[in-house]
């Protein structure tokens, strides 16, 4: 359906926390509350109960002589004798947080700021232009054992410390002090409001109990124009052309022949709307998602030039114009 090309991160934050990843905390990078204010401060190697006696985490180095100062669930002031070392999958709890607990299943935000080893020089913040980064969904099988043991069970404004080595030609090492701000629950299908004004020459879509489309294509002959049609209008945040969504998806020909779907995969997507992102999709994709809601259904005819061309790809033949219907699980 989607073909995905591996492109450049642009943010630096981003690039910075996807290094983190890389060194053992996150199993892939496409998979990867209230409380009273307060002010916090931990000396590393202070982990609490709940981590100890982890098999996981004891594998996991912590890192000795760090701590942070500040009130929960802003940004800390990180401090440590520079110059230091640090080890790859290495971490240290810095600030217990007092917010919501976080459980299976969560997708959590964290603000972060990098942080030279070499002369305690900040690298990157997200801070600043509250850009929190809602990439990761605590479940077992998406981040590492260790990770997941770290992070389930503890409280909202928790910051912890991980040691990073880049694999970049200069060798960069640093501090990513990440503070989980938030949490929240992806949906599974798309949940809202039916659409009535749907236009009566477009293909019809029925919907089995589990939320699985299926198409009559109602004598459709295509458009030379894009259609993102709502089905279902979801009441979540509008995706924007700055977002990456979680969908589940199927997709067919003009005829009818359905060419792939994560539905009979049981499996979702997760694919950028900008240029310059992670994982890129094809342009008619990328622009049927901006404007549409979490929680929508959208219909979505696709004409070959924001498609594949003049190209075929797999089972689709060239000049092909292309209907998806689409759940919006999530937008980050």
């Amino acid at each position: 359906m989607v073909t995905m090309r591996k492109l450049t991160q642009t943010s630096t934050f981003k690039r910075v926390l996807a290094a983190v990843c890389t060194v053992g905390l996150c199993v892939t990078l496409a998979a990867c509350g209230s409380g009273d204010s307060g002010s916090s401060s931990k000396k590393s190697g202070d982990d609490s109960s709940q981590s100890s006696g982890s098999s996981a985490l004891k594998n996991m180095k912590k890192i000795a002589g760090i701590t942070a100062t500040g009130t929960l669930g802003e940004k800390p002031k990180v401090s440590f004798k520079a110059p230091k070392t640090v080890d790859n999958n290495s971490y240290a709890v810095l600030q217990e947080g007092n917010g919501a607990t976080i459980a299976d299943g969560d997708r959590l935000c964290s603000q972060g700021i990098a942080i030279s080893v070499k002369d305690g020089t900040e690298l990157a913040s997200s801070w600043e232009k509250n850009t929190p980064d809602c990439s990761l969904v605590l479940e077992k099988g998406t981040v590492s054992n260790a990770y997941y043991e770290l992070l389930k069970g503890r409280k909202l404004n928790t910051t912890i410390a991980y040691g990073v080595n880049d694999s970049n030609s200069s060798g960069t090492s640093y501090i990513m002090a990440l503070t989980y701000v938030s949490k929240s629950k992806d949906l599974t299908k798309a949940t809202g409001n039916e659409v009535t004004d749907i236009p009566s020459d477009l293909p019809k879509v029925t919907r089995a109990k589990n939320g699985k489309p299926s198409i009559n294509m109602n004598g459709y002959k295509g458009s030379s124009k894009l259609v993102s049609q709502a089905l279902i209008k979801g009441k979540g945040k509008e995706v924007t052309n700055n977002n990456t969504v979680k969908v589940k998806y199927t997709g067919w020909l003009l005829d009818g022949t359905q060419f792939d779907s994560s539905w009979d995969k049981n499996t979702t997507l997760e694919a950028d709307t900008y240029s310059g992102g992670n994982h890129q999709v094809i342009e008619g994709w990328q622009q049927a998602m901006v404007g549409q809601t979490v929680g929508s259904q959208v219909l979505m005819v696709i004409p070959p030039n924001l498609g594949y061309g003049d190209t075929a790809q797999g089972s689709i033949p060239a000049n092909s114009t292309l209907i998806f219907v689409v759940d919006i699980l999530a937008a980050y």
